[in-house]
């Protein structure tokens, strides 16, 4: 059971997201018809370890098997989705593989077919993208050596 509580007008969600970064482009993925971006992930299992989560959603996502490095960020995000306030703890952890992406063919679609589309994109192109939560756009070109801890209001 995912950690995500739903009233009439809001929403808690405990999200994980990897942040997976090669030849200077890295992943995002955001819903079939939506056009907001955001690092692939997911919502964390009812007991499950944050680290363990994320490694699930990369295998339902993707079929792929990827090492949770550290994590950088964890994120307090309050912002408003399909007119619901949302309130979302996230964790953002830097993730590898040892399996080389080719990062420049474009959109593609995972494990759960057109749901989700997924794209490299230049780190130096970001400011371009329509990305959520926003912070990212720019912290993403320089990721700190220490985790932070951040309050995001959109």
């Amino acid at each position: 059971m995912d950690v995500v509580f739903h009233t009439e007008q809001a929403v808690f969600n405990y999200r994980v997201a990897g942040i997976w970064i090669q030849d200077g482009h890295i992943l995002l993925h955001r819903a079939s018809g939506d056009k907001i971006w955001s690092l692939p992930g997911g919502r964390v299992e009812m007991n499950e370890a944050s680290p363990l989560s994320l490694q699930r959603e990369y295998i339902e996502e993707l079929d792929l098997s990827v090492k949770v490095e550290r994590l950088v960020w964890i994120v307090e995000n309050f912002f408003e989705y399909r007119e619901k306030k949302v309130h979302e703890i996230g964790f953002y952890y830097l993730v590898s593989t040892e399996d080389k992406q080719d990062v420049t063919n474009g959109p593609f679609h995972g494990l759960e077919g057109e749901r989700l589309v997924y794209e490299w994109v230049p780190i130096t192109e970001l400011e371009e993208v329509v990305l959520y939560p926003e912070f990212l756009k720019k912290a993403l070109k320089e990721i700190p050596a220490t985790m932070e801890h951040l309050i995001v209001s959109n």
